[in-house]
């Protein structure tokens, strides 16, 4: 019992979306205003019809009576005068007179088409009329002047009969016709203040259909709007805790429902996203610890690990002069072993310390000359250049931002790279050119050696990856290694290009701009 009243007092969510809500509003107040429209429609259809009959028909044919009674009245003054003096002028009013009653008997005609009461007063007006000037009005004007006064006096008591016949049927024509004129007005005036209640109505149900509607919108749309977007605006404060409340209709309820949704997703991320930085600083912290050590290692590899072996290499150099003659081929041959393997160990625990430092920052960054970077590049390998007769090439260079120590490296890096692995048919030659795409420079370090297989082109920016022995090239691995970590420190990208023909390029860009942290004057043009 009382879950079914628990149901029933739950309130009923309804499913309707503003589209319908606004349609069915729409729709009742299109059906309100057609049927406010027809009743003012046939209000003023009504007033008009009513004004015209006032106007057009029963004060017209009111007048159009009166008239008919000045014509017989005319025409009964004249037929008297004349047949008491006998004098024809007399007659003049009675002429007049035949020619107005036919002119307001015409007008009274029309007028009265669809008055039955009206046509059948004219009918017996007319009768009247038509007694009274056979018996009296037409014999006396007909005759000559003795015979007229005397039928005249002979017939005295008929036409005052006949003419008082016609004076009660005037009579009674025109008190039906105001009858009908004045009630033609009540109507009138009915009808004008039925069409004043009416638009008056209107007027009135417009202002009410108007505040329902205003009210309606704001209930049913802005409120829960105006509590959405203020639920939205707390959330875009930070306050995700904020939640998004579903009211309204159905389409503003799966609205709010979404955006619920969505924050409830935000704050899940957020969550996660705080354990994930919580875990970053911990890897943080691990990595500074980690490269804390890691520096103690390149202190320790460049001071105690470089000094057992320049001894070791010296004594075993030591050795072998001083006693090379008393041992045998061998022990010659082992004495060259460890030589060469201090030297090499000494060499790659070198290489090992420059690929180190890159990324950390030795001096301040600044403006690199890279023609004068280049310059000292080729300095540096001049022996190796003039040995193997290599050709160096370049468009002129930029000035870019940087550290001028560690871009010196990436150009020594690429050239003895290029060097190393010339073509043993042919002198090596080398070509650089440069130029400016969008926001880069973009570099091409071109040679014409023996070049590198298309499935390789990735391995060899990893350190240590070598993909030839070391017999046949010498060297750590980590040249092409420390170029990639060089450029991507300084803000660009390294890649090896497809050529056509024999040959390796090596391309890679440097920012216009200095990367973030990294100093704040621009590069500038070639010269």
């Amino acid at each position: 019992m009382r879950e079914g009243t628990a149901a029933r007092e739950r309130p009923v969510i309804s499913r309707w979306t503003t589209r319908r809500w606004l349609m069915s509003g729409t729709a009742v107040v299109a059906v309100v205003l057609v049927t406010l429209g027809s009743l003012g429609v046939w209000a003023l259809v009504r007033t008009s019809q009513l004004t015209d009959q006032v106007v057009q028909n029963r004060s017209p044919a009111l007048i159009s009576a009166v008239r008919l009674e000045t014509a017989l009245v005319n025409q009964e003054t004249g037929v008297r005068g004349y047949g008491l003096s006998g004098r024809r002028e007399f007659l003049q009013p009675y002429t007049q007179g035949l020619s107005a009653e036919k002119t307001a008997t015409d007008s009274l005609t029309g007028l009265l088409q669809g008055d039955k009461s009206g046509r059948e007063d004219l009918r017996d007006v007319r009768a009247k009329v038509a007694a009274w000037q056979s018996r009296v009005a037409r014999p006396v004007a007909e005759s000559s002047a003795k015979d007229a006064i005397a039928l005249a006096a002979r017939r005295t008591d008929d036409g005052k009969q006949l003419f008082d016949d016609v004076r009660a049927a005037l009579a009674v024509q025109q008190d039906h016709l105001r009858a009908a004129r004045t009630q033609a007005g009540e109507d009138l005036d009915r009808a004008q203040r039925w069409r004043t209640i009416v638009f008056t109505a209107i007027a009135l149900l417009l202002v009410v259909v108007t505040v329902i509607i205003f009210d309606a919108l704001r209930r049913g749309v802005s409120a829960p709007l105006d509590r959405i977007g203020s639920a939205v605006r707390e959330i875009g404060r930070g306050r995700f805790g904020h939640a998004v409340p579903a009211t309204g209709p159905a389409d503003l309820r799966q609205l709010a429902t979404d955006v619920e949704a969505m924050r409830q997703r935000l704050v899940h991320e957020l969550e996660q996203s705080e354990q994930a930085r919580d875990l970053l600083d911990q890897q943080t912290e691990e990595l500074r610890r980690s490269n804390a050590e890691l520096e103690q290692f390149a202190y320790v590899a460049s001071h105690d690990l470089q000094e057992p072996l320049r001894k070791i290499s010296s004594f075993t150099q030591l050795l072998q002069r001083r006693y090379g003659d008393q041992l045998d081929e061998r022990a010659d041959q082992y004495i060259a072993f460890a030589v060469d393997g201090a030297n090499r160990m000494q060499i790659l625990i070198n290489d090992l310390l420059a690929f180190s430092r890159v990324g950390r920052m030795q001096s301040e960054p600044s403006q690199v000359d890279l023609e004068q970077s280049l310059a000292q590049a080729l300095d540096s390998l001049s022996v190796l250049v003039d040995e193997t007769g290599a050709t160096v090439e370049h468009d002129p260079l930029p000035v870019v931002v940087g550290e001028p120590q560690q871009l010196g490296l990436l150009w020594q890096n690429l050239l003895s790279n290029a060097l190393k692995f010339r073509a043993p048919d042919r002198p090596a030659h080398i070509r650089i050119s440069v130029r400016k795409q969008e926001d880069h420079w973009h570099f091409t370090v071109r040679d014409n050696g023996i070049g590198i297989a298309p499935e390789f082109r990735e391995k060899v920016f990893v350190i240590f990856q070598r993909l030839h022995t070391r017999d046949a090239y010498p060297g750590t691995g980590i040249g092409l290694a420390m170029c990639k970590k060089t450029v991507e420190y300084h803000g660009g990208t390294i890649d090896i290009e497809p050529v056509d023909g024999d040959g390796t390029a090596i391309c890679f860009t440097l920012p216009l701009q200095p990367p973030a942290g990294a100093g704040d004057n621009g590069a500038s043009e070639p010269r």
